[in-house]
């Protein structure tokens, strides 16, 4: 058999056909991606120009010269074509055609007569309440995809942590924007906020996608305290999750709570039965952990019923107050103490004590009797006479009455 003759094939190469075919396959797949993105790009240059354009106004006169509209009418052709082919962009595309119809009906309007000028103010206010009813459009329309997004990577089991805080971290950005009905709107249709304490509370996640959690679900509470306090107390489970994880950032996003929801908070704690994990937190090792549970305890303090200081002080917090405030805890340490003493560990009985008696969350005679109480448990704890007599006085001072 001749050279010519013989053939050498790779059985392990697939056919050119097949290699043709699987091209053809991913770019089809790769259509819709691409498609979105040039969506995604059109939508953001107008909202970019529609902006330009509101915050140009002089007078409620348009200039029809200015480089805002001259981009604005270069832009529509492009973003018509591709936003027309889009089912659910189709009520946009009309606005915007509406308002190039505007835009060159005040270009034609360039006479000096009184008439003319009445009708450029006419059309300019028609031109910047347009503008901003499109550039609210498409706010909306970011908004749906960006908490669409949201719910489905934290939702999805194959997500990385990396995707997972990325968008965390974009909402949290948005909502912090402030107030927007649109928005929550959204987000009580999407249930994004039981998406965030199902993360929160599931312990096989990673701590920094927790904590970005907690951190979202406390800007939403803050968002709008009328609607997201409910879903923060219902159930206890975020106040629940957020001691067990017993971190600074988790502790820093309890005291945020504490301070927006008051009393109500606290007694969610204590019914819990979380108020101890916080005090044993006040002695932890890390340096952070320990500011971070001493300020959730004073803000506590302030807001807490009889029984949440009682609770504290059975605990042994009096005892771990003393222990701390004491000069070789906080000289002991080199570098560290005076952190301690920047963080405000020194005077803790004292400042205790004075979150008590300024609270909230008790009457006088009920603040006397804690008094009489903490002024026994500190000297208990005292290991000198001298000790006891300085921490005496810090509990002394002022006055219950």
């Amino acid at each position: 058999m001749g050279m010519a003759a013989m053939v050498t094939t790779n059985p392990f190469s697939l056919p050119s056909s097949s290699l043709g075919h699987h091209s053809q396959q991913t770019a089809m797949a790769d259509e819709p991606r691409q498609e979105t993105q040039r969506v995604s790009q059109i939508l953001e240059a107008l909202s970019k120009t529609l902006h330009d354009l509101q915050r140009n106004i002089l007078y409620l006169q348009v200039d029809v010269n200015s480089p805002t509209i001259k981009a604005f009418l270069e832009l529509e052709p492009r973003s018509n074509t591709i936003l027309a082919q889009v089912p659910d962009l189709s009520q946009l595309s009309q606005l915007l055609a509406r308002l190039k119809t505007l835009v060159n009906n005040l270009k034609s309007l360039q006479n000096y007569s009184f008439w003319s000028f009445v009708r450029r103010r006419i059309i300019s206010f028609e031109i910047t309440a347009l503008a901003a009813s499109i550039a609210g459009e498409i706010k909306a329309r970011f908004d749906r995809e960006s908490m669409q997004k949201l719910v489905h990577v934290l939702q999805e089991s194959v997500s990385d942590d990396d995707k997972k805080l990325r968008v965390l971290v974009q909402f949290q950005r948005r909502i912090s924007k402030g107030f927007d009905r649109g928005l929550q709107d959204l987000v009580l249709k999407l249930r994004v906020f039981p998406v965030l304490e199902s993360i929160l509370r599931d312990a096989s996640c990673s701590t920094a996608v927790r904590e970005k959690s907690a951190m979202a679900i406390a800007a939403l509470a803050r968002f709008n305290k009328d609607v997201f306090v409910g879903l923060v107390l219902m159930g206890g489970f975020t106040t629940r999750a957020l001691a067990s994880m017993g971190t600074s950032c988790s502790l820093q996003v309890l005291t945020c709570l504490i301070k927006l929801i008051r009393g109500h908070l606290v007694d969610q704690i204590q019914l819990n039965g979380d108020t101890p994990k916080i005090i044993g937190l006040s002695s932890s090792e890390d340096i952070s952990v320990r500011a971070t549970a001493m300020n959730c305890i004073l803000e506590m303090a302030y807001f807490g019923r009889h029984e949440v200081i009682e609770t504290m002080i059975e605990c042994g917090l009096m005892e771990k107050l003393v222990c701390l405030q004491r000069p070789e805890e906080l000289d002991c340490g080199g570098a560290e103490s005076e952190e301690d003493k920047a963080l405000g560990f020194a005077g803790c009985v004292a400042r205790f004590a004075l979150q008590v008696e300024m609270g909230e969350g008790m009457g006088t005679d009920e603040k006397k009797r804690i008094k009489m109480v903490m002024l026994r448990r500190a000297r208990e704890a005292s290991v000198s006479e001298a000790e006891a007599a300085t921490i005496v006085a810090d509990l002394l001072w002022g006055s219950f009455s």
